[in-house]
């Protein structure tokens, strides 16, 4: 751990400032004084969603490089849920890096006995059921549904059709018998509050999840 820095660097590796600008929202109530700072940054380069396996890796890439450009951090987020290069991360420096769908998951588990998980689209469910076998925790797992309608990463925490559309898939994960609802995403955060208080359980924001490690990791690290 760089002993040296304060910094948590949250990397968004899609290129829209909108879900940046979101993060930095959701993330707001970790300020304080004397405590980590958390940074947001956007990979402007990058693909504007991480949908297909090829997003994925040209996301790993650009992820390492951005690390490699801020070895001053102490601690890296990758927020995205795909966690895109999370092993080529930790390859290439000694600070703690966390993928957010590991933290989100993990966060879930604590809640409930059974957590459901909330997909932009359908394609990216079995990248995210193969990393909870890696997990070894995919038989925790309720089930995890997509959005019904055709919304984009920097749509999906913003607006009444995509909370709509949250709504139902949250639904459907209740009756699975989820105890707990994580959002595949890291656009989805603006919806996650008024999600929680109207589906009646735990809804996780995975990006919040993993900076509250890296926060406590840091917050309790020694001078």
């Amino acid at each position: 751990m760089n002993a040296a820095s304060r910094t948590i660097l949250v990397i968004n590796p899609n290129s829209s400032e909108s879900v940046t600008q979101g993060l930095r929202s959701a993330l707001a109530g970790f300020s304080s004084i004397g405590g980590p700072v958390i940074e947001c940054v956007t990979i402007e380069h990058g693909p504007p969603g991480v949908a297909t396996q090829r997003d994925v890796a040209e996301a790993a890439i650009n992820t390492a490089a951005v690390i490699d450009a801020r070895p001053d951090a102490a601690a890296y987020v990758l927020a995205c849920y795909s966690q895109p290069g999370l092993d080529l991360a930790r390859s290439i420096t000694k600070s703690p890096v966390f993928g957010i769908q590991d933290a989100g998951v993990l966060s879930a588990m604590v809640l409930a006995d059974l957590f459901g998980v909330i997909a932009v689209a359908e394609a990216s469910i079995p990248r995210h059921l193969s990393n909870l076998r890696r997990l070894g925790v995919d038989h925790r797992l309720a089930g995890e549904v997509a959005l019904e309608g055709d919304v984009s990463v920097a749509d999906s925490g913003h607006g009444e059709e995509s909370y709509g559309l949250l709504i139902r898939s949250a639904a459907k994960l209740r009756n699975l018998g989820a105890g707990a609802i994580v959002l595949g995403c890291a656009g989805m955060s603006g919806h996650r509050k008024r999600l929680e208080e109207e589906v009646g359980c735990p809804v996780i924001d995975p990006t919040q999840a993993a900076v509250a490690m890296a926060f406590g990791m840091l917050a309790t690290a020694s001078p």
